[in-house]
């Protein structure tokens, strides 16, 4: 299969712009805003702290606010990331990314992934669902079931990674995933997509997001 032919334009619309460091300060993430802006990118991601400044800052520029949620470790209450994800759409959120509870599915305990998941859909509003599954720390049976479990529950995407464990996401999880959840289901290839190369592998494996701190480069290598 040739990789795909893509317009700046057409592959800044796969692309979160995203900065989730602790340590990234307020004129970091304008910055970040600032460049969505001019690449027209499909959202910006980052900490929930920072979702009332990036909503004003992106406001009328057709960029989405996204905000990550029990992130990274994914091992708070159901309850607690329910209300984290209600108090990021109130301040402006238009798409939320919440880690699934990684210990839950080692477990096998495939009631508390669902419900967990769940709780954050029903507190999310209209705002877009993405479950980050956290691939580098699951087996291939696990990817499927929670995968399967993401799109039961009515979640807008499935998501490899946080960025901030063991690994990030490979072509080989993002076609596992998109042949899992079918063409009708989100899948974002989301740490260590670096270039315009590992961009272009991850859309041709079958992702239609990419989560990606170097979206400029990106950009910048077509």
């Amino acid at each position: 299969m040739s990789k795909p032919t893509l317009t700046r334009e057409e592959l800044a619309s796969y692309i979160d712009h995203t900065l989730l460091k602790p340590e990234a300060s307020r004129s970091q993430i304008k910055a970040v805003c600032d460049e969505a802006k001019q690449y027209h990118f499909a959202s910006v991601c980052v900490n929930p702290c920072w979702i009332p400044f990036i909503a004003e800052e992106l406001k009328g520029s057709g960029v989405t606010a996204c905000s990550v949620i029990g992130f990274p470790l994914g091992a708070t209450l159901s309850s607690v990331k329910a209300e984290e994800a209600k108090a990021a759409v109130a301040a402006g959120a238009g798409e939320i990314d919440m880690v699934i509870n990684v210990g839950a599915v080692k477990s096998g305990d495939w009631e508390l992934v669902r419900d967990d998941i769940a709780a954050v859909n029903a507190a999310k509003g209209d705002a877009k669902l993405k479950v980050i599954i956290e691939t580098c720390l699951l087996t291939d049976e696990e990817k499927v079931r929670v995968c399967e479990i993401a799109k039961e529950t009515g979640a807008d995407f499935v998501k490899t990674s946080t960025g901030f464990s063991t690994g990030g996401a490979t072509v080989q999880d993002v076609a596992l995933m998109r042949k899992t959840v079918g063409p009708e289901m989100g899948v974002k290839a989301s740490g260590g997509v670096r270039t315009l190369e590992d961009a272009l592998a991850m859309i041709e494996a079958g992702a239609s997001r990419l989560g990606a701190s170097a979206g400029v480069k990106i950009i910048e290598a077509l």
